[in-house]
């Protein structure tokens, strides 16, 4: 059996996501690319139970390459974010309770914090469409767009990245924002950062990373 590392780190990552509590039962779905394969986790599985062996291989059209399980039910959209995404190594699909909860009430998550600036901006929310259908995969390609998160109208929420660790990473954080977002909307209307607040974060962060180790 092939990608026993990359097998490996898509189990840890699943009961991670169990463990932070954005999925409940054998709801949520994860997958990550390696060059033209995709693992993924298979169908009906609790994540918080993932081991490497169930990973389910398949190829860019979802057909299975190794594996005796059938893959997520939600592998459309996963294959649909790597045909218009390649930059994309990584999908985390949740339905964490705060990001869910606001699907149902808003058409955007807005700039709430500045963290949603590492997610390309403010978070659309993509519309309803029934699970692993083609309907769905479509909308939440639209809702990606510049993006590395959405919410899914009446659903949960997606991340992206190019990396497991990193869309891992981006799912807590956009938890937390709707959580943030959800709470500051209890006692009025909360203050928002402009477009150009965001971009000044990004430019800092930039600055940082060329910094050399030693600068204070």
């Amino acid at each position: 059996m092939r990608f026993q590392s990359e097998r490996q780190q898509l189990a840890e990552a699943c009961r991670r996501v169990a463990a932070e509590r954005l999925v409940v039962a054998s709801a949520g779905n994860l997958s990550m690319r390696i060059e033209d394969v995709v693992l993924t986790t298979p169908r009906r599985v609790w994540l918080e139970q993932m081991q490497a062996e169930v990973c389910v291989a398949i190829d860019s059209t979802g057909a299975v390459i190794e594996g005796d399980r059938r893959p997520s039910s939600e592998t459309p959209f996963h294959l649909a974010i790597y045909r218009a995404m390649p930059e994309v190594r990584a999908v985390v699909h949740t339905h964490s309770k705060y990001a869910t909860v606001l699907s149902t009430l808003i058409t955007e998550l807005p700039p709430i914090h500045y963290s949603l600036a590492f997610f390309g901006g403010p978070l659309r929310v993509a519309r309803y469409a029934t699970f692993g259908s083609t309907d769905l995969a479509q909308a939440i390609v639209a809702a990606l767009d510049g993006r590395q998160g959405a919410l899914l109208r009446n659903h949960g929420a997606v991340t992206v990245a190019e990396s497991l660790e990193r869309a891992l990473e981006l799912s807590l954080v956009l938890e937390w924002l709707c959580s943030v977002y959800y709470y500051a909307r209890q006692f009025g209307e909360p203050t928002l950062l402009t477009e150009g607040n965001l971009e000044a974060v990004l430019e800092h962060a930039r600055a940082l990373d060329q910094q050399p180790p030693n600068a204070v």
